[in-house]
């Protein structure tokens, strides 16, 4: 293998491992704002539908945090029990005064329903 071959094949590594991340057009945007949420298990042992969902950034929009943690929420139950449907014991319709929300963060916390 000669030395153009080699810097070629580094190349085009780079780049495929480089695109592997969304582009700013791919984000889903709420509230014209991108959010960066997270969806995990409570307890994994003890059951595998109670999650939470962490969304960074709430003051940028308290609405679109909101809807942000709706969406990985969704997207998490479906990944892992194939349905959307969620009771939230906190979540995008509690009461503002009763969000959790702590150094900028959103919490919610619910449970995945069962096909």
């Amino acid at each position: 293998m000669n030395k153009n071959t080699l810097v070629i094949g580094v190349l085009v590594a780079t780049t495929l491992v480089a695109s592997c991340g969304k582009s700013k057009s791919e984000r889903v945007l709420f509230d014209g704002q991108a959010f960066r949420a997270k969806a995990s298990y409570v307890d994994k042992k003890v059951s595998r539908a109670d999650f939470t969902v962490t969304i960074n950034g709430v003051s940028a929009s308290l609405d679109g945090a909101r809807e942000a943690g709706r969406y990985e929420g969704t997207r998490f139950c479906i990944q892992n029990f194939g349905t959307s449907k969620i009771v939230w014991k906190v979540g995008p319709e509690t009461e503002p005064q009763n969000l959790r929300i702590d150094n900028d963060k959103l919490t919610f916390a619910g449970t995945c329903q069962r096909p």
